[in-house]
């Protein structure tokens, strides 16, 4: 199958910095869950960057990679600092460039979110809701962030990573200072959408200046946290249009929330993609390309975003879980969509756990999981999760 559309998914695509990515498909950040339980990358890991390199797409985002192992989202995450094992990271770097395709770093820090057995949560403000008790940060440790991130980001260059992605999204540290409902502050950091920006715009200033002008630097950001009183799409346009004056290269749009009881992106019901309308809003803020990521489930939604201007590069994350080879299926016309698994009432969190232990799979070269295995799936992962936990906390608490 080919269709009129197909030369916009095929064509590079040329970001601020000079980089090109050789055509318009990415794998966007998710936690593989593919780390060590000590912060650093396993052959595993290694092995499944460099199978999606193969499979045809321009760039891969390795999600929540942590600059310190004191606000890490799970026990799988990768930790970039000093004491990191380097030699592992650059075989990683290394393998995510196989065919000419990027590997980039999602920096992460997941603050208010992050996984209480080995951390102490803390984000802009104490909370003490069902599911969510976190301390709140002082400005001491406020005015420390850029620095961390710019830190790790210089370090992602040196070791040859692609680029660096800052993640503002999905309820961690940089969304939680952007969300009223977890920014309570009523200082420089708070208040008004202009003080709740700041340590994003903060952290942009400083990365940019550790990597230089020549380094992809993209950021990941919430149209909107999909929750009543949380941050929303006339706000992240505002956010997009500030961003426009930095030295951003790519701008990854996304949305929804951890936050306790509600339901992510992924777990959503519908046919297509799920931003492309904020996408069309945000154009008219910025000359920085847009990557728009979550919902495309065809070749012709993922053809049509790029060819109507919505979106410069089109992100899959589950779509790649199930069919780690179709980028280059959908680059020559073929497989219209991937085969999706349906489950039946699925605990919360389950669907997670199923597509991670898939990934775990992939990585492996091993056969796919079936829907069925749900429940060994879920076990599977939790069982991992203890143990590294354990590793966690002997290593690096």
């Amino acid at each position: 199958m080919t269709t009129e559309f197909l030369p916009m998914l095929s064509q590079p695509l040329s970001l601020p910095c000079g980089t090109t990515l050789k055509n318009r498909i990415a794998k966007s950040a998710m936690s593989d869950s593919l780390g060590d339980g000590a912060g650093n990358p396993t052959n595993d890991q290694i092995a499944l960057y460099e199978r999606w390199a193969k499979g045809g797409l321009a760039l891969s985002i390795i999600g929540e990679v942590q600059g310190t192992p004191h606000f890490a989202e799970k026990p799988g995450n990768l930790v970039l600092n000093n004491h990191s094992d380097r030699e592992q990271l650059v075989r990683l770097a290394n393998a995510g460039a196989t065919d000419n395709a990027q590997l980039w770093l999602q920096l992460g820090h997941a603050g208010a979110m992050a996984d209480a057995p080995i951390s102490k949560p803390k984000g802009p403000s104490a909370l003490d809701l069902p599911g969510l008790i976190c301390g709140g940060m002082s400005l001491d440790e406020i005015h420390a962030l850029p620095a961390e991130f710019a830190r790790t980001a210089r370090l992602a260059k040196q070791l040859g990573f692609g680029g660096v992605e800052l993640h503002a999204a999905h309820g961690f540290l940089l969304n939680q200072f952007l969300s009223p409902l977890f920014n309570k502050r009523d200082d420089d950091y708070g208040g008004s959408l202009q003080n709740r920006m700041r340590l994003l715009l903060e952290v942009i200033s400083a990365v940019r200046d550790a990597v230089g002008p020549e380094f992809p630097v993209g950021i990941k950001l919430n149209a909107t946290d999909q929750l009543v009183g949380g941050f929303a799409e006339d706000e992240a346009l505002d956010v997009v249009a500030a961003v426009d004056k930095t030295g951003v290269d790519l701008i990854d749009i996304s949305g929804g929330t951890y936050f306790p009881g509600a339901a992510s992106s992924s777990d959503r019901a519908g046919t297509g993609p799920y931003f492309l309308d904020f996408a069309g809003r945000a154009r008219a803020k910025t000359r920085i390309p847009l990557m728009v990521t979550g919902g495309f489930k065809t070749l012709a939604q993922a053809e049509s975003a790029i060819a109507d201007g919505m979106a410069d590069i089109v992100g899959l994350a589950r779509a790649l879980v199930v069919d780690p080879e179709l980028p280059s299926y959908w680059l020559s016309g073929q497989r219209s969509k991937p085969l999706f698994p349906r489950f039946q009432n699925p605990p919360e969190g389950g669907v997670t756990a199923w597509y991670t232990m898939q990934i775990t799979q992939n990585a492996k070269g091993e056969a796919a999981l079936a829907p069925e295995d749900l429940e060994t799936a879920i076990e599977a992962y939790e069982s991992r999760d203890e143990v590294r936990r354990r590793v966690w906390n002997s290593m690096l608490g």
